[in-house]
């Protein structure tokens, strides 16, 4: 099995939850004691946060750069961002590097498409709804993409002010619930949890829609990968 970088702390909770996941799969694959080769660099959230809020994206994805240049360097085989958003920099991010690199939105289109749904509702931070980087990522897999037409701010919120702190909160659940609501009565079959951290507060025993989790995904994807000969 190869080894897994892993870029994490965007946030913290979400990275605990790709942790998990990576070894409980690898695990359930492999059988007996077998748990995942894992090198995670997890970076202070708080200034990349910042470089987020002040659109310094040619900065973060420099960081960003840095980051998985020693991930290689200290024997990563396969690399992973364990983060959404961060996305926007995945270009950037893997300059000068010749190693695979999953991204998070190519195993969340494949577990829709083969689903069946083709309509789907993006939930995330501003950022990922607002911004093309992810959406188009979704169409080019052939999905419509639906994102909430009002709420952004309160949705981001969340994100940033309880989830990445690990607060869950039923009044918080109830925004994204309306969120979804809406989506549905626009044409969404399903919805997509474009946040690491929101699989925290919302999965298919509390949405209208089924929901696909990108922290599920793309660990289970991240496996598959480092067990690819």
């Amino acid at each position: 099995m190869k080894t897994i970088g892993l870029i994490g702390g965007m946030s913290w909770e979400s990275s605990a939850h790709y942790y998990r996941i990576l070894n409980q799969e690898t695990a359930a694959r492999l059988g007996g004691l077998h748990s995942a080769p894992v090198i995670m660099h997890s970076v202070d959230f708080a200034p990349i946060a910042a470089m987020q809020a002040a659109g310094q994206w040619y900065e973060a994805g420099h960081v960003l750069n840095e980051v998985a240049r020693g991930l290689a360097a200290a024997g990563a085989e396969v690399l992973g961002l364990a983060t959404n958003t961060m996305h926007v920099v995945a270009e950037a991010m893997m300059a000068g590097l010749d190693l695979p690199f999953i991204h998070i939105a190519d195993p969340t289109a494949g577990a829709l498409l083969a689903d069946g749904f083709d309509t789907i509702g993006l939930l995330g931070t501003r950022f990922t709804m607002e911004m093309g980087f992810y959406k188009e990522r979704l169409a080019g897999h052939g999905l419509n993409v639906l994102v909430p037409e009002v709420d952004h701010t309160n949705l981001n919120g969340i994100i940033y002010d309880e989830l990445c702190k690990g607060i869950v909160r039923e009044e918080s659940r109830r925004v994204y619930q309306a969120a979804i609501d809406r989506m549905a009565a626009r044409g969404a079959q399903a919805v997509i949890l474009g946040c690491t951290e929101i699989g925290m507060l919302i999965d298919d025993s509390t949405s209208p829609l089924p929901t696909y989790d990108t922290t599920d995904l793309h660990a289970k994807a991240l496996v598959s990968a480092a067990l690819e000969t």
